[in-house]
């Protein structure tokens, strides 16, 4: 489908990647993979005609469809759900239009011997036979159809686009995708503001339309039910491994232990040679054993092994002070925007120290309970009661976007840092992997993950017993997922987590909150638990819809 042939990508006189090449295979599921900074979403664009490398060819039979999911969407908001997804066609309503230009200047036209008139015939004979070819009698009804399989309602067809969510938006562009009925995806982190009916509806489809896909992702369930293939990329080049990322992981260890061998063996093989040659280089009946040894020593090709990325962010939540036993009542809550109703007489109660999970569907009320939560909205009926000595330690969705970009790295945290702990804050940066110059970086020009870094910082500048992070994974590598994780297991308080990462959640809670149907159901499970019976529930559904 795709053959990549002698890639390379320079920036000035650093090389991200160098004479790189593989091929893309029709039905391949390949996950791009690799430490941050290492060039995968470079390579995707690449692939996508984005971007120009160096050198190198990127190269695909000329009909192949190659459709591109950018990490961050840039969708208009001055059309509605269906135009936007209509706009998969608009490059043949162009060809539409320009037939009929070149059609109405014929008639015009009087120079009938004239060449130029024979290459307008040619011309728009050619686009003719090309569009005429494309069967667009149903495109209205496969926008629509497509739309609809994808979770929207009839009526959201015709809200403008600015009305949804970010997990919304990525369904749009799926569709526009899949209208265009591509030949290869390419999809950078398509998981982000997703919802988990969503990440496994995407899952299914992957899966099922036996198209070639490339992903960027660090969910890393999702990389490991969708692919078949991994594609590392790691000191500038890559490693191609036909197996999906918990194997490739298993591989790559393996790969680094061969190497480590093979580069102490050299090093070992090339002090003693030097040695040699100093002990004997004044020797007359050794002069030509010495000689043969330096010309080897300058012909041989050194070994290198494979750099891992060792940079760890260092989290540990200082204990937390007592609450009473119960942080969080909910008692006959119910929130309505308008005749919108959010969620509607929910009840529970989340006891000192447990670990819950807050799931569902995009736009079903999770962020607006946690805000309730937090006082952020009070026009709610029924009762919220927070415990007594109850401190929260609040992860907003939105954090990394709130800050203020023109303030450094350094003056972020310092200006919210209480005076006793001013003369630790380059230890606390430090501890988050922002060392040397970075603390002097402007936020504007810092990554999602090193803004998401950058906000949970706060969490840490004052004791609290009750953590409410609402999606903190977005943007986050797979390590920087495990420490986090691992660090809010230790944590001895509460927590209320709002996520789509079911790897993050499994192990982590014991408790799951589902919103949807305006209804807060308490499922006394942990995340697999639940899912199981989500997927049970779910043909049981379609059981009797066949019937």
């Amino acid at each position: 489908m795709i053959s990549v042939d002698g890639l390379t990508v320079e920036f000035g006189d650093r090389a991200l990647f160098k004479d790189i090449s593989f091929q893309i295979n029709e039905k391949d599921r390949i996950a791009l993979m690799g430490k941050n900074g290492a060039g995968k979403s470079t390579l995707l664009k690449i692939l996508a005609g984005e971007r120009k490398p160096t050198r190198g060819n990127v190269s695909a039979p000329k009909d192949t469809v190659i459709a591109y999911l950018p990490q961050h969407l840039m969708t208009a908001d001055g059309r509605t759900v269906y135009e936007e997804a209509a706009q998969a066609f608009a490059h043949l309503f162009e060809m539409e239009k320009k037939i009929e230009s070149l059609n109405q200047q014929l008639t015009e036209r009087t120079d009938y011997e004239s060449p130029e008139y024979y290459k307008l015939i040619e011309e728009v004979s050619a686009l003719s036979e090309k569009f005429y070819s494309i069967d667009l009698t149903h495109f209205e009804a496969d926008v629509e159809k497509t739309l609809l399989g994808l979770g929207f309602k009839r009526e959201d067809l015709h809200r403008p686009t600015s009305d949804f969510s970010g997990g919304w938006r990525m369904r749009i562009e799926l569709a526009k995708m899949l209208l265009k009925n591509p030949d290869v995806l390419l999809l950078d982190e398509p998981t982000n503001h997703l919802d988990i009916d969503s990440i496994q509806w995407l899952e299914d489809f992957l899966i099922n339309n036996g198209k070639a896909v490339v992903v960027i992702s660090h969910d890393k369930t999702f990389i490991d039910n969708i692919t078949t293939r991994t594609i590392e990329v790691t000191m500038g080049r890559i490693y191609d491994y036909k197996v999906n990322y918990s194997k490739y992981l298993e591989l790559r260890q393996e790969r680094r232990i061969q190497q480590q061998k093979a580069f102490d063996e050299q090093q070992k093989m090339i002090a003693e040679t030097k040695e040699f040659i100093e002990r004997f280089k004044g020797t007359y009946s050794k002069t030509l054993q010495v000689q043969s040894r330096v010309k080897m020593l300058e012909k041989l090709e050194l070994l290198e092994v494979d750099e891992e990325d060792t940079s760890a962010l260092r989290l540990k939540f200082p204990p937390s002070p007592r609450s009473g036993n119960y942080p969080v009542i909910v008692d006959d809550l119910s929130k309505h925007y308008g005749h919108h109703e959010v969620f509607n007489h929910a009840n529970f109660t989340i006891q000192r120290g447990e670990k819950v999970a807050f799931v569902g569907r995009n736009g079903e009320g999770k962020s607006t309970l946690v805000r309730c939560l937090m006082g952020e909205i009070t026009d709610y009926t029924g009762h919220l009661t927070l415990g007594h000595n109850v401190q929260i330690g609040y992860f907003a969705q939105n954090a990394a976007s709130l800050m203020d970009e023109d303030l450094t790295v350094f003056q972020t945290i310092d200006e919210v840092t209480p005076l006793e702990l001013k003369s630790n804050t380059k230890n606390l940066l430090g501890a988050f992997m922002f060392s040397g110059d970075d603390i002097d970086k402007k936020v504007k020009v810092l990554s999602g993950g090193e803004r998401t870094r950058l906000s949970m910082i706060k969490l840490l500048l004052q004791p609290v017993n009750l953590l409410i992070l609402d999606e903190p994974t977005n943007h986050l590598d797979l390590k920087t997922k495990d420490i986090l994780k691992n660090a809010l297991a230790d944590f001895d308080g509460t927590v209320i987590l709002v996520s789509h990462d079911r790897d993050f959640l499994n192990g982590l809670v014991s408790k799951v909150y589902e919103f949807g149907n305006q209804k807060v159901t308490e499922h006394l499970e942990d995340i697999n638990g639940f899912l199981r019976k989500k997927k049970l529930e779910n043909l049981r559904e379609i059981e009797r819809n066949k019937r």
